[in-house]
């Protein structure tokens, strides 16, 4: 027993002297880590609706909405709370129209609407986001 009272004396001892090892997070930002994998970022201009994001992806966190396959109007719907930022949608996409950011890594929420996101045209996202409340309206 008396050993351990001076182990903790001396910790406590210890403490008092050095700096604290921790920093205080989200008071003092931290730089990103080398090679974060962030959100999904989505460039509808380039993709072609091929949904080989969709097939491969292992978390089901992707969904491509076809507009209009020959004026390539293309929405992506991303449930980033269902993604695990593995990166094969970045691997499979092969045009390029999918990235993972390393900005934006900090992704808690106190809420579930910020982890269901829509990219692509503004007017073309409002049509899919209109059509997906008259579904939900109907059932009421």
């Amino acid at each position: 027993m008396p050993e351990t009272l001076g182990t903790m004396l001396s910790d406590i001892l210890n403490s008092l002297v050095h700096k604290p090892v921790t920093t205080n997070y989200p008071a003092e930002c931290c730089d990103e880590p080398i090679r974060t994998r962030g959100k999904v970022v989505y460039n509808a201009e380039t993709c072609t609706g091929c949904r080989l994001c969709v097939r491969d992806c292992p978390a089901n966190a992707i969904d491509i909405i076809i507009l209009d396959r020959k004026e390539k109007r293309f929405v992506m719907h991303y449930h980033v709370d269902r993604c695990i930022f593995c990166g094969q949608c970045v691997e499979s996409c092969r045009f390029d129209c999918i990235t993972l950011t390393d900005t934006q890594w900090e992704l808690a929420s106190t809420s579930k609407n910020p982890f269901d996101l829509y990219y692509g045209n503004d007017e073309d996202v409002k049509k899919v986001l209109d059509k997906h409340t008259e579904i939900f309206d109907v059932g009421t």
